[in-house]
């Protein structure tokens, strides 16, 4: 029994001795073989993508404010509330503007009135100088009478010098009508015949009439474009707004983008038009794609509201930020929120 189990034992050891033998060449050449492999896919894949997560989601926005001032009445629309163009964000108290319309409507009855009025004016200066160069007339053969007369003896001096003294004072009165005539023109702008509503009084009073159904009309503030209403709260009834003021805001719709901050030594191979991937941090699980729409021509310290000043003291080499816009092609449903950090991936040498 002993004799067997010593032959099992000769048996397994050259077993055990011949993987101790093998193991160490296999690993002496797969080890190798597996950091070159290794080496070689990432000499083939670097370079492919550059990444950043300084990136955020903007969203262009629109500051509402009214055209008039007035106290709001009616607030239309809530907290992030989808709205369309055209339809009424709040209203403002349309009573005063009203009144103002009608005055203006009556003040520009009152120049259709007065500028009639100038005409007819103007007619009777007309007529005026009629009657006036008529009577020159009579004075001048009247005097010419007096003056055949008076080489024949048959009147007096006297009677002579009144008919001159008639024609001198005729010709007076038709300068004055003239002039008068001149001044009932000019009143009417130097077109008596022209329509009266092109006269510069009733063009002034209908300006100040249509001005008024304006500011009537912008009581209702409206939405210039499709967005999502945001900061509505800052708008109460009651509330006093004031002309060009801004009161909530609008985020537009489809006018996102991200907007990545790449470090300057990324752009070398950067493109427009080049396909990016999108993570929000906010849905990490759902990725977006996109493009490179623009790369900012500024780094952003030159920028802000105190750029650095490199030309003295110490300088120390800082890597800069480029801002580099990346649109969105496919939202995949989710909500476009400004501010939402993110990280970006732009493909620099092929297509994903």
């Amino acid at each position: 029994m002993h004799d067997v189990v010593g032959r099992d034992q000769l048996v397994a050891a050259p077993r055990r001795t011949l993987w101790e033998r093998a193991r160490r060449p296999l690993l002496m050449i797969l080890l190798p073989l597996v950091v070159i492999a290794g080496g070689v896919y990432f000499w083939l894949t670097s370079g492919r993508s550059v990444s950043t997560d300084n990136a955020y989601v903007s969203q262009d926005k629109v500051s509402i404010s009214s055209d008039v001032t007035g106290r709001v009445i009616e607030v239309d629309v809530g907290e992030s509330q989808q709205v369309h163009k055209g339809q009424v964000l709040f209203k403002i108290d349309p009573e005063p503007f009203q009144i103002a319309l009608e005055q203006a409507t009556a003040n520009l009855a009152t120049a259709r009135a007065q500028v009639a009025g100038m005409r007819s004016t103007f007619t009777g200066k007309g007529a005026d100088v009629a009657g006036k160069r008529e009577a020159i007339a009579y004075d001048e053969i009247d005097l010419k009478r007096q003056q055949d007369l008076m080489k024949d003896g048959f009147t007096t001096r006297a009677r002579l010098q009144q008919a001159e003294h008639t024609l001198a004072q005729g010709h007076a009165d038709m300068n004055s009508a003239l002039a008068d005539e001149a001044n009932a023109s000019a009143a009417l702008a130097g077109t008596p015949a022209g329509p009266i509503d092109r006269h510069p009084l009733v063009l002034a009073a209908a300006a100040a009439r249509d001005k008024a159904a304006l500011d009537l009309r912008r009581t209702s503030v409206i939405a210039p474009a499709d967005g999502l209403a945001s900061q509505t709260t800052k708008v109460q009834p009651g509330q006093i707004v004031a002309l060009g003021i801004p009161t909530m805001s609008l985020l537009l719709s489809g006018h996102d983008w991200v907007e990545a901050n790449f470090k300057e030594t990324d752009l070398d191979h950067m493109r427009i038009g080049q396909k990016a991937t999108v993570k929000l941090d906010a849905y990490p699980a759902t990725p977006l794609t996109g493009h490179v729409l623009s790369v900012g021509g500024g780094t952003g310290s030159e920028f802000s509201v105190l750029p650095a000043q490199n030309a003295t003291g110490n300088w120390v080499k800082v890597v800069q930020r480029v801002p580099v816009r990346i649109a969105i092609d496919d939202h995949r449903g989710l909500p476009p929120i400004a501010g939402l950090s993110a990280n970006v991936t732009v493909y620099v040498k092929q297509d994903k």
